[in-house]
């Protein structure tokens, strides 16, 4: 478990707290000089700064090539002090440091010493970096608090979920529901089989590119060079087992049955996982079911696929499924009672029992108001 997940809600909150008033602070302190101020005082900063690092080693030491560049960085520098405003903030700072140059000569302790005068530019000039790294902590402590909203949200709606089927009637005859889907779910099985069995590799692929257009019926698309393959070559005309046969075989062996052994190869050898898991998993109805509204449009979409392959008696079944999510109410209360049998262990149903879970969502629902309070009081920046 992450640091952040175990971090309770009162740190996450006062941890937001804090890094609103240091952001605002540091806001307030610009407020004070002028955005546009501490603006000019970090461009002059940084021209200074710039001049100095260009300058120190080419200004100091003995020889006219050094003395030639410390008259010219003197001079640049005077000619930067002049130009400042003698009511910018930390002007001192900067006519300090001038001062510092204004000899017939440079060491390294100079410069040294200007950056210690500078330091009150410095302060300055680094408020809009302290700002950009204040709001960048105070957005980050704010997107923590919005996950932990969202993992409090999920945490509710799962004890909101186990008090539901805590409350699910255990002798309701489910059965209702689950023979139909089970009579279905056997009879497109094996339907599929005999389709996977018999058809040409060609409209067993072609189908499953159909069913693209039926987003509820999730085949995973056939690879393109397969596709190409079966659709282009004699070899397409054959069932996809006896495809997966012929992939085995070696080359010379094969020669007796395709003209391009080394094609199927590439198409077929290279795509044997996939048409191994081409199942009728994508149509068989879940236990227990999707809510009744979900799996309405999902068999809506399956009447209309599995009737491209299967015998009537299949779409009947599926029929069958259909008429039962009809009376949405009652099959809800079905459905419930088979989540619960599935899905509600011994211990999770005693402590239903106990009161335990409404304790846990009062002290959830109490955590989230906390949490989007600190939401509304410290909004986006």
């Amino acid at each position: 478990m992450s640091e952040q997940a175990t971090r309770s809600t009162p740190d996450v909150i006062a941890d937001l707290a804090d890094a609103d008033a240091e952001y605002r602070e540091i806001d307030e302190r610009i407020g004070e000089y002028g955005e546009e101020t501490v603006e000019e005082v970090a461009d002059a900063h940084g021209r200074a700064t710039d001049l100095m690092a260009r300058y120190e080693e080419r200004a100091t030491g003995t020889g006219r090539e050094n003395f030639r560049k410390f008259v010219e960085f003197k001079g640049k520098f005077a000619s930067l002090v002049e130009d400042l405003p003698e009511d910018l903030p930390a002007y001192d700072a900067f006519d300090a440091a001038g001062d510092r140059f204004d000899k017939n000569r440079l060491n390294e302790r100079d410069f040294e010493g200007a950056r210690e005068d500078l330091e009150p530019a410095a302060e300055v000039a680094g408020l809009l970096e302290d700002r950009r790294e204040a709001l960048s902590q105070y957005r980050g402590l704010r997107r923590d608090v919005e996950r932990a909203v969202s993992a409090v949200e999920n945490e509710i709606a799962d004890r909101e979920r186990l008090l539901e089927l805590g409350d699910a009637d255990l002798d309701a005859p489910v059965e209702e529901v689950r023979d139909p889907i089970e009579s279905y779910n056997d009879a497109v099985s094996d339907a599929f089989d005999d389709f996977r069995r018999e058809a040409s590799a060609r409209d067993l692929l072609d189908f499953v590119e159909t069913t693209h257009d039926y987003p509820l019926v999730a085949f995973e698309r056939p690879p393109e060079n397969l596709r190409r393959y079966v659709g282009d070559r004699e070899a397409g005309t054959e069932p996809i087992p006896d495809l997966l046969k012929y992939a085995r075989y070696s080359n010379s062996k094969l020669d007796h049955y395709v003209d391009d052994p080394a094609a199927l190869k590439r198409a077929v050898a290279t795509n044997e996982t996939y048409l191994e898991r081409l199942d009728a998993d994508p149509l068989r109805i879940e236990w227990p079911p999707r809510p009744a509204a979900d799996l309405r449009w999902r068999v809506k979409e399956l009447v209309s696929v599995v009737a491209r392959f299967a015998p009537e008696e299949v779409v009947a079944d599926l029929r069958d499924v259909q008429s039962v999510v009809r009376d949405e109410e009652r099959f809800e209360r079905l459905r419930t009672a088979a989540e619960a049998d599935e899905q509600l262990s011994d211990a999770e149903r005693r402590k239903v029992e106990s009161g335990a879970v409404e304790e846990e969502l009062a002290e959830l629902r109490e955590r989230k108001e906390k949490l989007d309070a600190a939401l509304a009081e410290y909004p986006e920046r």
